[in-house]
């Protein structure tokens, strides 16, 4: 059974940092790509960052970009994001998804939800000002 779990949400402020992790069970990261989205009430889930385990291809959105990083660790079936100047707008609910494809080509393939068909339960974030 396909699982994916995160983890390590919470609130912060403005500036500080967080690690999530997304667990997964029943595949090998190995062999495939993750994403992580977001999502807050009333809008539509956003794409932020994918690793795909493939081809070694990392993917961030401009709102992220220089700021949260993505890893791998296949040994430990996880990835991690790891979020640092947090901001307000930040604040969301954080899922990690893997696609039907099982690999992540572009960018593109990243930011696109219906590309992705497993998901996390979420981990939410907030970030005060």
């Amino acid at each position: 059974e396909v699982r994916l779990e995160e983890s390590g949400g919470g609130a912060v402020q403005a500036g500080g940092s967080l690690k999530l992790s997304c667990e997964v069970s029943g595949f090998t990261l190995d062999d495939y790509g993750i994403g992580w989205f977001r999502q807050v009430p009333g809008k539509e889930r956003e794409g932020i960052s994918c690793i795909d385990n493939i081809e070694g291809n990392i993917y961030y959105t401009d709102s992220v970009k220089g700021r949260f990083a993505i890893s791998s660790d296949n040994a430990k079936n996880t990835v991690y994001l790891q979020m640092n100047r947090l901001k307000p707008e930040d604040t969301a609910v954080y899922y990690c998804a893997i696609p039907a494809a099982r690999y992540i080509s572009s960018y593109d393939s990243c930011v696109d939800s219906d590309a992705f068909d497993f998901w996390g339960q979420g981990t939410q974030v907030t970030v005060s000002s």
